[in-house]
């Protein structure tokens, strides 16, 4: 089970069609930073960082939130010991998780959540708050020295979780495929988190939010289909450990 004093919210999405960058998430993150001032942002999982930086700058300043960029601090370990929140943005996972480890931030970031900073993924972003990447939809452009990502909540997320289109010719595995993959290899849950989706964790409670619904994958068990508003606690957490080879 997941502290206590964590406070994580897990986005599936950056932009949902329809709308503009983080629109769909904004009355989210207000509630959930409430009265904080600032948000450091970790632009590192796409390659122009100062134009990831001016897009998110610009719309946490509407959501009434000063932001600054880890990329232009000083000493990047010390940006995360002095934040009041951390949003970690989307783009490829093994290129954020490969910057983390190049900048030495795991531990930093780890140590900052437990205590109680808020944290804030989307896409990318959701993927390194699980304990491995395993379940990233992305292409290993770089390589990190490790899957194994923050492991600030217990289970996986596959983030854009797309269900198999009936009338498809496509014959490709499923997302469904690859994530039943995995569990014959890895212990895990997944939350297979749909466009629009998040999960909101605070005091111990995993609750889907969201406009979408989610599917929850579990070794060895039929897959459960959750609504926005149900506690996932009973479904997701997990003490299992991997160990990536």
């Amino acid at each position: 089970m997941e502290s206590a004093n964590t406070r994580i919210l897990l986005i599936s999405n950056s932009t949902l069609y329809g709308s503009g960058y983080l629109d769909h998430a904004a009355e989210e993150i207000r509630d959930f930073l409430g009265g904080l001032q600032r948000v450091l942002f970790v632009p590192f999982a796409l390659y122009d960082r100062d134009a990831y930086a001016s897009l998110a700058r610009e719309r946490f300043q509407k959501m009434g939130y000063g932001l600054d960029s880890i990329h232009l601090a000083a000493d990047a370990r010390q940006a995360v010991n002095d934040a009041e929140a951390i949003f970690i943005g989307g783009g490829n996972t093994f290129r954020l998780l490969k910057a983390l480890y190049d900048f030495d931030l795991p531990g930093a970031i780890r140590r900052r959540v437990v205590a109680g900073m808020p944290y804030i993924g989307s896409s990318a972003g959701s993927n390194v708050a699980c304990p491995t990447i395993k379940t990233t939809n992305d292409m290993p452009i770089v390589q990190p020295p490790s899957f194994e990502a923050l492991g600030l909540v217990s289970f996986q997320i596959n983030a854009h979780f797309l269900d198999p289109d009936p009338n498809s010719t496509h014959k490709g595995e499923t997302r469904e495929e690859r994530i039943l993959q995995f569990h014959e290899e890895c212990d895990t849950p997944v939350v297979g988190l749909r466009e629009g989706a998040m999960v909101r964790v605070e005091n111990g409670v995993a609750i889907l939010k969201g406009s979408s619904g989610a599917r929850i994958f579990r070794k060895g068990l039929e897959p459960v289909e959750v609504k926005p508003g149900t506690r996932l606690d009973d479904l997701v957490w997990s003490n299992a450990s991997e160990t990536v080879g």
